[in-house]
């Protein structure tokens, strides 16, 4: 299976908070409402445009949510405040297949007990065609009469 764009930066987040935040934190990919470990990430894409450029070139611009579940109870929003100043400094900027991709419209908020990230990365991809096997021989026989 191939890849997704998507896949591979939510990836390269995971990898960039893994060696931001170590291992004492967990990441989840999708949503699991029990049986948290906190200090816990939650990383997924909200939203993606794709517009065509010349040729096989896309531009292709997608927004994701990182939302932090403190581990103290007692203060929430002092963690969530410097997880935030941190994620700011790691995720600024991502190697995606080996290319520098800048992070770009980050913001952040406390509310609900949690923090809620965002930040878009914008980037070009290109469609590669499929190749279609050329045919190996062609015989052909041809009379003429006259």
């Amino acid at each position: 299976m191939v890849d997704t764009v998507i896949e591979t930066i939510i990836e390269n987040i995971c990898a960039a908070l893994g060696t931001e935040f170590g291992d004492k934190y967990t990441l989840y990919r999708e949503e699991a409402e029990q049986d948290l470990k906190k200090p816990c990430f939650f990383i997924s894409c909200i939203n993606s445009a794709s517009k065509l450029f010349s040729g096989k070139r896309y531009f292709r611009s997608s927004q994701f949510s990182i939302r932090y579940f403190p581990e103290e109870e007692t203060n929430k929003n002092k963690e969530c405040c410097g997880a935030a100043e941190r994620l700011l400094t790691c995720l600024e900027y991502l190697h995606v297949s080996g290319i520098p991709v800048r992070g770009t419209r980050m913001r952040y908020e406390a509310a609900d007990g949690m923090l809620h990230f965002y930040v878009n990365y914008d980037l070009f991809v290109y469609k590669v065609s499929e190749t279609v096997p050329v045919m190996e021989e062609v015989s052909s026989e041809t009379s003429v009469k006259g």
